[in-house]
């Protein structure tokens, strides 16, 4: 199953190993979830993880980016026309509908109401049973 993680996800599973998005960040290091990005996506990963109010360790950080590069698969997306409450969540949204991925967000308010985009929590209720 192929998924496009907002920001929000890959900062929480690496400032705590445990909660939902590790658990789908987990998921995707078993080869369960097929995790998808383009450059703008993997380029906000890298801004957000590089700032000083997480307090990551640079080891991780680099660990991290090289996980997503290694396991995650490359794809570009039109622009959409579809209305967004954040701009910069357009490269996600637009990613994940242009290949029929699960948008999984902490921020589900910033998208348009679609059934592709979900929750951590939402997403592991739905998903997780039929993955194992």
């Amino acid at each position: 199953m192929q998924v496009v993680l907002d920001t929000n996800i890959i900062i929480s599973a690496a400032i705590s190993g445990k909660g939902n998005p590790a658990k789908i960040m987990k998921m995707v290091s078993e080869g369960k979830l097929q995790m998808c990005y383009n450059t703008e996506i993997l380029s906000e990963y890298s801004d957000v993880l590089f700032r000083e109010k997480f307090s990551l360790p640079i080891e991780k950080q680099n660990a991290l980016i090289r996980k997503i590069i290694e396991m995650g698969t490359v794809t570009n997306a039109p622009i959409s026309t579809a209305t967004m409450t954040d701009e910069s969540d357009r490269i996600f949204y637009d990613t994940a509908k242009d290949i029929g991925a699960v948008l999984i967000t902490g921020n589900i308010k910033h998208y348009p109401v679609e059934d592709f985009i979900v929750t951590p929590a939402m997403f592991l209720a739905t998903w997780d049973d039929k993955l194992c």
